[in-house]
């Protein structure tokens, strides 16, 4: 079995999640006592949200470039951002590091295919939503038609995930507003949809969207899985 590296604490209620995932699985697929590899490097997120904030993303990057030094020193056969957001730094990330970055943009988009899905909107933080980082990788490597709420339900949904999924706040109102945009996501068009941050799912599942949820804590964590288990 290959070790898994995670950068994690962005948030850690989405971490826990990795670690729960990939460890249920891996119990799952080799069965009695077995659990994960996991090399897990968790950052401070009040600093991550600074440099997001301020725009100093060149510090952000030699942060993020830091931690996967550190996964690969301690001996992970690969490494996993766990945030969406911060994939804007991925190909930096990558080339800093010999190991492989399993991207989630990837991860996800590869089971989005497997559904036959191919207009699909995106919902995550204002940077993932707006900057061409994510949306262009799902678009010109997948060829899929991605997406986006309109600025207000943009602002909605950005504001839930800093001031209550990464502080562990889980708030009704905010799950009906939620379901209110995938359904207005439902009337334009779209197949699919995207929980384009690791929070995301702390809120909604399945039961709360006439659409199929693409979750992609759930599809990252599953892909380390495999990699992890791929003759190993």
């Amino acid at each position: 079995m290959k070790v898994i590296g995670l950068i994690g604490g962005m948030s850690w209620e989405s971490t826990a999640e990795y670690y729960r995932i990939i460890n249920k699985t891996v119990k799952e697929r080799l069965g009695g006592l077995h659990s994960a590899k996991i090399l897990l490097y968790s950052v401070d997120l009040s600093e991550v949200a600074t440099l997001q904030t301020e725009g100093r993303w060149s510090e952000a990057t030699k942060f993020m470039r830091d931690a996967a030094q550190r996964i690969e020193r301690g001996g992970a056969d690969c490494v996993l951002i766990c945030t969406n957001t911060m994939h804007k730094m991925a190909p930096e990330v990558q080339s800093t590091v010999t190991i492989p970055l399993l991207h989630i943009a990837d991860t996800t988009a590869i089971e989005i295919k497997k559904r036959g899905i191919k207009r699909v909107a995106l919902l995550g933080t204002k940077y993932t939503m707006e900057e061409d980082f994510y949306k262009g990788r799902l678009v010109d490597d997948y060829d899929l038609d991605v997406s986006i709420p309109p600025e207000d339900g943009r602002t909605i949904v950005n504001r839930v995930i800093y001031e209550e999924l990464c502080l562990g706040k889980v708030v009704e109102e905010s799950r009906n507003q939620f379901q209110q945009i995938i359904h207005d996501l439902n009337r334009r068009g779209v197949e699919g949809v995207i929980l384009g941050c690791t929070e995301i799912s702390l809120l909604i599942n399945q039961d709360d969207s006439p659409l199929p949820l693409f979750d992609t804590t759930a599809i990252h964590a599953q892909a380390a899985v495999d990699f992890a288990l791929e003759g190993g």
